[in-house]
């Protein structure tokens, strides 16, 4: 049996498991909010009778098994209900504004890859050194800053001290038009299209961002791809390809550091996670027009549906992430397809 099938047979009943039990444990927390969204929705001056009657239209008079009932039953019809705060369906919100977060995350996710790896290889490479030392500070810094507060500031110095950055107000600056939707990735379509101009506006507005969520997610990678480079630097098939005579940067290059990606790529499993939790706030910060923002608004207003579909997509993100992981062991290290 070809290994991604397997692979794919052995999760599937645990990935299957796990977002059940986030698809329950959200209804139960949403519907726990003490807020009333008939109130919300029936505004200020509404009497008693609007809200009861709002309320009566919504279901939310129904026990609370049965409103799950209901929301099951939909979901495995494709619906996610209607988002209260928009007055559309959840699934269209979600599909329109994927996209943009999956823009933003990726753009973090390979700028902390681009600049932690080879850091983390030169720390280990010279441990003590200057380098090394440099490489802690700056993990210490991405882990210690909060996600908001180092995307305040970034916003403050190469925005409003500077004048760098344009103003933090979505993926593209205020009159300019956006491509034809081609991948959803402003960027990229931009440049399908053959407006560059349009490009070149779309990636300032995402340097700011991405450099945000980059920030927050270097430290963990650059740290695991020291301390996994230390160990494979240090092991016995090292010394002994060095011993052979081998060009450094084949013992390096090859053996080290093939053999230290496999806990540097279950990181970056991790990592691009935490980073789907850290764009809620990034997109509050930069006006970025993703599934973050749409989730949050919700949130504010109790509107239980919108909130549930979030957790409910990134938890499917998740799970293919895992997924695709697991997978990618097989590439970087074809023993592990030899195992299963």
């Amino acid at each position: 049996m070809p290994h991604a099938l397997l692979v794919v047979l052995r999760r599937l009943p645990s990935a299957l498991f796990s977002l059940s039990g986030v698809f329950v444990v959200t209804f139960v927390l949403t519907h726990a909010l003490p807020a009333d969204p008939a109130a919300y929705l029936a505004g200020p001056s509404a009497t008693l009778e609007a809200v009861d009657e709002i309320r009566k239209q919504l279901g939310l008079d129904l026990p609370v098994w049965s409103q799950f009932v209901r929301y099951v039953v939909d979901v495995a019809h494709g619906e996610l209900g209607m988002s209260w705060a928009t007055g559309q369906p959840v699934l269209d919100e979600l599909v329109r504004r994927i996209p943009a977060s999956l823009e933003l995350t990726l753009s973090g996710l390979v700028l902390a890859v681009v600049v932690a790896i080879p850091l983390g290889i030169l720390a280990a490479l010279k441990p003590g050194s200057w380098i090394d030392h440099l490489t802690r500070v700056v993990t210490t810094a991405g882990v210690s800053l909060p996600v908001f507060f180092t995307g305040l500031l970034l916003v403050y110095v190469f925005y409003y001290l500077l004048g760098w950055a344009p103003p933090p107000l979505g993926r593209l600056p205020a009159f300019a038009s956006a491509p034809p939707t081609l991948s959803g990735l402003m960027v990229l379509d931009a440049l399908l299209d053959g407006d560059l101009d349009t490009a070149s506006d779309a990636l300032c507005q995402l340097v700011l961002p991405a450099l945000t969520l980059g920030t927050f997610a270097l430290a963990p990678i650059a740290r695991m791809t020291r301390a996994s480079m230390l160990q494979a630097l240090s092991s016995d098939f090292v010394r002994t390809a060095r011993a052979a005579g081998l060009p450094s940067w084949k013992v390096i290059g090859v053996y080290a550091l093939q053999n230290a990606m496999l806990p540097v790529l279950t990181t970056l499993g991790m990592v691009f996670s935490f980073l789907l939790g850290a764009n809620v706030l990034v997109e509050k910060v930069f006006a970025w027009p993703g599934v973050g923002s749409f989730a949050l608004e919700g949130l504010m207003i109790s509107d239980y549906a919108a909130v549930q579909g979030f957790v409910l997509a990134m938890g499917s993100i998740y799970v293919l992430l895992n997924l695709a992981v697991d997978l990618t062991y097989g590439l970087v290290d074809p023993r592990m397809q030899v195992e299963s």
